[in-house]
């Protein structure tokens, strides 16, 4: 496994103050090959698990492996095996792009032809080629979290730790920045935190949800769905869209149904039970009472509803 943590605790103390537990005895793994999605409200402890798996901050009890390094006793190889782009992107912003790059790959101990091999390739792949001759205090903010990214990569890290990469992006830019995280992911850990639920859906091979600390879902996407689908989420939505308004939207409550809005302009949601499917029964009323049916879907449930069900 290139990312182990096993009870990981973090308490931070003040004097005077009461101490407070940003993370509460969380465990996961990440694999080799694996995109990891760590997603959780502001303050729920994403930032501090990373910064701790990073040799950043060390952890108050529990153990972080990465790489088979233990964060507390081989700090050194832990930070030589891991790509890490902070939350808020520390940048020299009077040096040039190049010149930058340069001086973060000598710190990985790279030089010479290997280190200018490094960089061209790099700044190919995050796509800063115009950009490369610019100080970096000259780059919009799309661009310079696009040269945090080519720091965090340029080593050739087995393990990357990203923590929130997409931030600034322009929609041309995010689809090329998710190819270059989708490339990084095939022989790599990869694991990410966004407040952007399409980066992850469009990315990751599973999610990790941690809210006040404490991890309160871990599993593949489609697993994560499928058990929102039969227990997290508690209703099943259908909206019926109608020629013009109904006389009597009453007519609407059919077995299962719980409750019956309009929307206006011929729109009706229905809401039900778990698992109970209206399409078919809505057809059979429009068909029965005469009334012209112009739409009907049912709505599926989305990774923002499952998110704000398991963190509120």
């Amino acid at each position: 496994m290139s990312i182990r943590v096993l009870d990981l605790s973090k308490v931070y103390s003040q004097s005077g103050s009461q101490p407070q537990r940003a993370v509460d005895a969380i465990s996961f793994s990440a694999q080799p090959g694996e995109i990891v999605g760590f997603l959780g409200p502001n303050g729920a402890g994403k930032s501090t698990t990373m910064k701790i798996a990073t040799g950043y901050l060390p952890p108050t009890t529990g153990t972080v492996e990465v790489n088979g390094f233990d964060v507390r006793t081989q700090s050194m190889d832990v930070r030589r095996s891991v790509g890490y782009l902070p939350e808020h992107n520390p940048l020299y912003l009077d040096l040039y792009v190049k010149e930058y790059l340069r001086f973060a790959g000598s710190l990985h101990g790279l030089s010479g032809g290997e280190l200018s091999r490094r960089i061209v390739d790099i700044i190919e792949r995050v796509g800063l080629g115009r950009e490369q001759h610019k100080r970096i205090g000259q780059l919009s903010k799309g661009y310079r979290q696009r040269v945090g990214l080519a720091q965090a990569m340029l080593h050739n890290p087995p393990v990357l730790i990203l923590d929130e990469p997409t931030t600034g992006l322009d929609p041309n830019q995010l689809t090329e920045i998710r190819q270059v995280i989708r490339d990084a992911g095939r022989d790599k850990t990869v694991l990410f935190s966004t407040h952007i639920m399409q980066e992850v859906e469009a990315l990751c091979d599973r999610v990790i949800i941690i809210n006040r600390g404490q991890i309160v879902a871990d599993s593949p996407l489609s697993q994560l769905r499928a058990s929102a689908g039969g227990g997290l989420a508690e209703s099943t939505i259908v909206v019926a869209e109608f020629e013009r308004e109904l006389p009597n939207p009453d007519v609407l409550t059919l077995p299962g149904v719980t409750a019956v809005e309009s929307l206006g302009n011929g729109l009706y949601r229905l809401t039900a039970s778990a698992n109970t499917d209206l399409r078919s029964a809505v057809f059979r009323l429009a068909a029965d009472q005469n009334l012209t049916l112009v739409g009907l879907r049912q709505q599926e449930t989305s990774l923002e509803g499952i998110f704000k069900s398991l963190t509120q």
